[in-house]
């Protein structure tokens, strides 16, 4: 009898490990009707297709994700995708009425799984928006989640020693924005809080590299841009967990 329920419980983990290897995602798509007085405005995330509690997890914080990106509304809390878009057109649409020579609204995100590796998927969010002004917002938001429970992850649950990875990558951005090694990081025209170099906001990771992604204001101007920092993968190995 114990022999048989220890056989049990083996297969059961089996089981479970290989359905969270095989969850599979398929894009969603979410759009409003063209017409005159409406934005453009286009969602196209993917989404994990299993009903089960990771992927719903998963689900639940992509779809935070893009109502972050947005949202428009000051006044109550949206509770999904559709509830956004609807907002996003409304607010436009207020605009005309008050101001009918108005530019056109534009929000558009575009999803893709960017890298799976063990026990980490990486989803990668391209967005833009545009609300008049002279110009509209680039972005790139990567979220990391782990694929055993759905969470998503923090820098520090892959990355054993972020003091470490932080000079290695200080050192990778100054050789190529051509900042000497004994001047001030912000000495070149860039804008890291306190002259201290720092990891940005995202993230992410291809198959061969971890992707260090500083969006337009975050430490530049939005005419200088994005910066991007390429690590790979078998240069960091081995400050980097499950990768």
């Amino acid at each position: 009898m114990k022999r048989l329920l220890l056989f049990s419980v083996f297969i059961l983990l089996i089981f479970s490990c290989s359905k969270n290897q095989d969850l599979t995602f398929q894009n969603s798509e979410m759009s409003i009707d063209d017409c005159d007085n409406c934005p453009l405005i286009k969602v196209d995330i993917p989404e994990a297709e299993e009903n089960s509690d990771i992927a719903i997890k998963i689900n639940t914080i992509l779809a935070e994700k893009v109502i972050e990106i947005i949202d428009f509304s000051e006044e109550k809390e949206l509770e999904n995708i559709p509830e956004a878009i609807q907002s996003f057109s409304s607010s436009y649409k207020e605009l005309v009425k008050e101001f009918p020579e108005s530019v056109k609204w534009e929000a558009t995100v575009d999803g893709s799984i960017s890298s799976r590796h063990k026990e980490i998927i990486c989803i990668q969010l391209n967005s833009y928006m545009f609300t008049g002004g002279a110009h509209g917002y680039n972005a790139v938001t990567y979220i990391n989640f782990n694929l055993k429970s759905g969470n998503e992850l923090s820098p520090s649950d892959f990355v054993k020693d972020i003091d470490k990875f932080t000079l290695m990558a200080e050192k990778m951005f100054r050789k190529q924005e051509d900042i000497p090694l004994d001047k001030n990081i912000n000495s070149t025209g860039f804008m890291f809080e306190n002259d201290q170099f720092h990891l940005p906001e995202n993230i992410g990771f291809t198959e061969n590299e971890i992707i260090l992604f500083y969006n337009q204001y975050e430490i530049a101007s939005y005419a200088d841009g994005p910066k991007t920092i390429e690590i790979p993968l078998s240069q960091a190995k081995e400050l980097l967990i499950n990768l």
